[in-house]
């Protein structure tokens, strides 16, 4: 019993300096200037948060506004993930994101400032660009990186992790559609593709 608890307690370790993330994030010996971004933007929600290491209970969400390297950056210092449902993707094209505590309901979203690229190109003029940006990104202040601003962020009960509703059967495909993703016209229910919002269109 006692292995079992330590096994558990390991997966979510204490958290670690954001030079070791930036290392273990590493592909082929580099790490892109985005990735970097993106773990000083996390490591600094949890610190808002007051959180010393992630929660193992799933009473973390974090809510990303790109598809770029954040939700990486996310996923690699919190624990946040799409598999367990605390990882969410609203595509704003921001490098931005919301770190929620659910126990408390407290939420601190966290956006880049403009002036971040500019004054990493005054820092490092001679570099190319991502050279520029990932050099940058390492010796600025979080105050000159980062806006934060202290939200409410509201999630429908289906939303949350360890939410099983109903599931609805689309009539037109006759593809399951699981939580409330449906959507009903006329008193029928239809998966969103049928319905219109298809991203794809069959061969």
């Amino acid at each position: 019993m006692r292995e079992k608890r330590l096994a558990v307690a390991n997966l979510h370790p204490a958290l670690k300096t954001w030079e070791e993330y930036v290392t273990e994030a590493a592909r082929d010996g580099h790490t892109r200037s985005g990735m970097v971004l993106g773990i000083r933007m996390a490591l600094l929600g949890l610190r808002q948060l007051g959180l010393d290491e992630p929660p193992q209970d799933h009473s973390l969400i974090t809510v990303v506004e790109t598809d770029r390297c954040l939700p990486d950056a996310v996923e690699l210092v919190t624990g946040c993930r799409l598999g367990n449902r605390t990882l969410k993707h609203r595509d704003f094209g921001k490098m931005a994101a919301t770190f929620v505590d659910v126990r408390t309901q407290r939420a601190i979203r966290i956006a880049t400032k403009e002036a971040a690229d500019r004054k990493a190109r005054e820092l490092f003029p001679a570099a190319e660009k991502e050279d520029a940006l990932g050099r940058a990104y390492r010796v600025l202040t979080d105050e000159e990186l980062f806006k934060s601003q202290w939200v409410l962020a509201r999630f429908h009960p289906e939303d949350l992790p360890g939410a099983q509703p109903a599931r609805a059967i689309c009539i037109a495909c006759g593809e399951g559609v699981s939580f409330h993703r449906e959507v009903v016209c006329s008193g029928r229910v239809f998966c969103r593709a049928c319905a219109g919002e298809r991203y794809f269109e069959p061969c």
